[in-house]
């Protein structure tokens, strides 16, 4: 169960390696698409082991006409950003109309862009608008080493001493508290990166007393404590054993077997598709931002479209009744 989407044909125009493992690729669509905002994302067909998949990707700013999407080829990938490197110009796939659930609100006085790794996609279209518009803009953007900052060159030109690189194969960190104290109240915070960096960010805006309502996050939910193994879960009141391979998701690997499931984002984000724990002999890799630290420590419950069992059994109670 999900919204309903606005599939089209695309086809593959351009694709370039933009830095060490992230390919940018120009998709030309079908029919006329509406005007999309920073932050938007859409939906692409893809194919893995054979089975059809979809994936779900930033958009950057496009020319007319086009989808322009940034895919980083993961070691631990599930198959998606293999497959997608596999394209070649003139291959054929269908992209959603983008829809956007991470968008500017364009009522603060000052903004703070963070984006870590990949998580630059999001932020670079942010931080372009809001540059255009004279917005008061900081850009903070780590990257594990300097071969791995997208947009890195445009970015600086555009922002000049607006924006600070952390490289952290320097030793380079963002100082989140430091950053934070120095913002007044109304303005607006938003992040795109991994989990790790993420609640580092929300701890340290939750110390600082601010609001919640202008912390604005979006993660992407490849990112864990442990590397992907399968897993065995069982649902007693489905009277079914499904077993989870390391490419796939807990929530693909229950729709694959028949169970029906209530989800939406996919990111680890609305909580939609939580199920219940009644039983695991494995740790439980919350990748979600759903729950709460605590939450994530009582393990009662987990988000199916991200997190996953280290292995083992897990048994679980999906809540949804037809």
């Amino acid at each position: 169960m999900k919204y309903v989407t606005d599939w089209r044909q695309a086809r593959l125009e351009t694709s370039a390696e933009i830095a060490e493992d992230v390919r940018m690729l120009t998709f030309a669509v079908e029919s006329s698409l509406p005007a999309f905002d920073p932050g938007s994302h859409s939906q692409i067909r893809v194919v893995i082991k054979g089975q059809p998949a979809t994936r779900s990707y930033t958009v950057l700013p496009s020319p007319a006409g086009t989808l322009r999407i940034a895919v980083k080829r993961h070691e631990s990938s599930r198959g998606g950003s293999a497959y997608i490197w596999s394209l070649k110009p003139g291959d054929t796939t269908e992209m959603t109309v983008p829809e956007n659930r991470f968008a500017l609100s364009w009522r603060a006085p000052r903004y703070v862009l963070v984006a870590g790794g990949i998580g630059i996609t999001p932020i670079y279209g942010m931080a372009r608008a809001l540059i255009e518009r004279g917005a008061a803009v900081r850009i903070l953007y780590a990257a594990r080493s300097r071969a791995q900052f997208a947009f890195a060159e445009e970015l600086q030109a555009i922002a000049g001493n607006r924006i600070t690189f952390f490289c952290q194969s320097e030793g380079q960190n963002i100082d989140f508290a430091s950053e934070f104290s120095a913002l007044d109240d109304n303005d607006e915070l938003y992040i795109c990166g991994p989990v790790g960096m993420l609640n580092a960010a929300k701890r340290a805006w939750q110390q600082s007393g601010r609001k919640t309502s202008r912390f604005r996050y979006e993660v992407f939910g490849d990112s864990g404590l442990f590397t992907e193994q399968p897993f065995r879960v069982e649902i007693p009141s489905k009277r079914a054993v499904v077993d989870v391979r390391s490419d796939q998701s807990l929530l693909q690997a229950l729709q694959d077997a028949g169970i029906d499931m209530v989800y939406d984002c996919q990111r680890g984000e609305c909580g939609l598709c939580a199920v219940t724990v009644l039983e695991a002999d494995g740790a439980i890799d919350h990748r979600d931002v759903f729950f709460s630290e605590h939450e994530k420590q009582e393990n009662h419950r987990m988000c199916a479209c991200v997190s996953r069992l280290a292995g083992g059994r897990v048994v679980i109670d999906t809540g949804y009744r037809p």
